[in-house]
């Protein structure tokens, strides 16, 4: 008996938990945007130096009666890696020459500046961003993508922090403080008079992203029911995938940077008004002797979901009778140190951490730098969101059939398959490179369904979100990580696509060591875990079996014989079933 019976009781998958997945899932639909937000914030415009002051482009072409895009040449060399002008470079003097049709100067040899005057955006793609507004081109360039970075570093402060203030203070107190801080602190940064301003909101912005992100998962995997779990957590993924099509909508329509940024964090407002309707996780209470206030919500869950009845026979003695084991696991208190002090955990952790980093790796290294298919960026957006919707199914179906583990695995190797073949594609056949980093998406998308509904299935309760804050850690640093891969390309255009596979055939493998978790009983303390996994429970056993032989051999030599037979077969039975595992 333990906390997943008093679920079935009190209606398991009733009208509470309808509204109360629903409600926390809501928000979802803003985090595709603020993780995705600066791919429309800091576009970059198409641009090219801005002319002497005392030249006007459409005065000369009124005077020449040349097409401003022709007269452009007089005043910008041409780019001869690409098929444009020059973005960061001009002519010391005009080239007039250069109208004439048979002209022959050579202009490679021609003497260039760079841009004295500051550059001209086009307007047409991007109304305003972060880098027209600061000039983040040319020589600073690398600003624009770290922007993305530190945004990335809060949200892996978030996940250390807020992890662990979670299993100290509560589930609900924390993601309730994060949807506050994220309204208020994301539409401030709307206001960033710089990109320095700017930068440190994102940053706190990020940090709050990972509060609602962490406490909204665990909060909805702790009232779940365990055979409703992988439905659930899979089809509430789907906030994120119709949130990254809702971005491109929003950033289409607005076209400027301060406004898409206060739309996309206004609504967090609404989500903190409303977040003081959740019930804190009973699991949660109980574990941390507030055994009262999990009656009352228990008692609160029953009479939503029609099950009246339960109120009086649900009290403190039944509820501590169903949780006696986890109770007097909780009188110890657990840090991060204890997700590496036994087996079982140790193996968890250690398998989750790079499974976490690679999948996140390999996700931002494609989702963050839409501009270089060479497609609308705004169609890019729509396309990468809806690819993910075939992929989750996919994934659904593979959780509830396959198991867990088995699609974790899948997953990333199929997306390192996808990744390696991109590497073969010749540079003019845009469209399908294009098709397959859409395919290498979705399947990094399914896999972070996975990790996400299989970490919070791995950890006991005690250790839940400190589990989650630790290993999403390091998929914080892989989100940091995959901009700074694309240097690579600079050194030879397939590394980063080397890199990103790699990474993603390596946690494949890492995937193969984790347990099985579907159907089986949420865990509450590390016993649990050690028990099911690490063959602490049948070590026990063995203990317990000998100390049996010894009495036995004592008064019955005979009896004691026949004791060790069986103590041999139950050991060589469970000993091959822990050396399958």
């Amino acid at each position: 008996m333990g906390f997943t019976d008093l679920l079935d009781e009190v209606g398991g998958f009733g009208l509470y938990q309808w509204l109360h997945v629903t409600l926390i899932s809501f928000p979802g639909l803003m985090m595709a945007s603020q993780n995705l937000l600066n791919n429309f914030v800091s576009g970059i415009p198409d641009h090219h130096c801005s002319l002497p002051a005392n030249q006007s482009l459409r005065n000369l072409s009124l005077t020449y009666q040349v097409d401003e895009k022709q007269l452009l040449k007089v005043f910008i060399p041409p780019d001869p890696s690409v098929n444009r002008l020059d973005r960061c470079r001009r002519y010391v003097e005009p080239q007039w020459q250069l109208l004439g049709s048979n002209s022959s100067v050579n202009v490679s040899e021609l003497q260039t500046e760079g841009c004295m005057d500051g550059w001209t955006y086009d307007r047409a793609e991007f109304s305003a961003t972060t880098v027209s507004e600061w000039d983040l081109v040319c020589s600073l360039r690398p600003l624009k993508q770290m922007i993305q970075t530190i945004y990335m570093g809060g949200v892996l402060t978030g996940a250390i922090i807020y992890g662990g203030l979670s299993d100290k203070f509560g589930r609900r107190s924390v993601l309730i403080w994060s949807y506050l801080q994220l309204a208020v602190l994301g539409c401030s940064s709307a206001l960033s008079p710089s990109y320095t301003a700017y930068c440190i909101f994102r940053f706190i912005s990020g940090m709050a992203v990972s509060g609602v992100i962490l406490n909204g998962v665990s909060l909805k995997v702790e009232w779940i029911p365990t055979k409703t779990r992988t439905l659930v957590g899979t089809l509430t993924s789907f906030f994120f995938t119709f949130g990254q099509m809702i971005l491109a909508g929003l950033a289409y329509w607005l076209r400027d940077w301060r406004k898409l940024q206060v739309f996309v964090c206004a609504p967090h407002f609404l989500y903190f008004a409303y977040s003081w309707w959740y019930s804190e996780s009973a699991r949660w209470l109980v574990l941390n002797r507030r055994s009262e206030e999990a009656l009352k919500s228990l008692h609160r869950v029953a009479r939503i979901n029609g099950k009246p009845e339960m109120i009086n026979k649900l009290t403190l003695e039944v509820l501590h009778s169903h949780m006696k084991k986890e109770i007097e696991s909780s009188r110890s208190s657990f840090t991060a140190f204890d997700l590496l002090k036994t087996k079982g955990i140790r193996r968890i952790s250690i398998c989750l951490v790079v499974v976490w980093f690679s999948t996140s790796f390999a996700y931002y290294g494609l989702a963050m730098d839409l501009q270089k298919f060479g497609v609308n960026i705004y169609l890019m957006q729509i396309i990468f969101g809806a690819v993910d919707i075939p992929a989750k199914l996919l994934a659904l179906g593979m959780l509830s059939y396959l198991g867990r583990r088995i699609s974790q695995v899948s997953c990333l190797f199929l997306s390192a398959v996808i990744i390696f073949a991109n590497i073969f594609v010749p540079q003019d056949m845009q469209t399908l490179r294009t098709t397959l980093a859409c395919l290498g998406k979705a399947f990094t998308s399914a896999s972070f369904t996975t990790v996400y509904l299989y970490t919070g299935e791995l950890y006991p309760t005690v250790l839940r979100q400190t589990g989650m804050g630790f290993v999403s850690t390091m998929a914080r640093v892989g989100s940091m990580a995959a901009p700074a891969v694309l240097i690579l390309d600079e050194v030879l255009p397939v590394l980063p696509s080397i890199v990103y596979g790699g990474a993603a055939v390596l946690a494949s493998c890492f995937a193969c060591f984790l347990p099985e978790t579907l159907n089986m009983p949420l865990p509450d303390t590390i016993e649990d875990v050690e028990e099911k996994w690490s063959g602490k429970g049948f070590a026990s056993r063995l203990k317990e079996g000998a100390s049996l032989k010894e009495g036995m051999v004592s008064s019955d030599g005979t009896a004691a014989s026949k004791e060790a037979i069986a103590l041999k077969e139950l050991k060589d039975t469970e000993g091959t079933g822990l050396n399958a595992l």
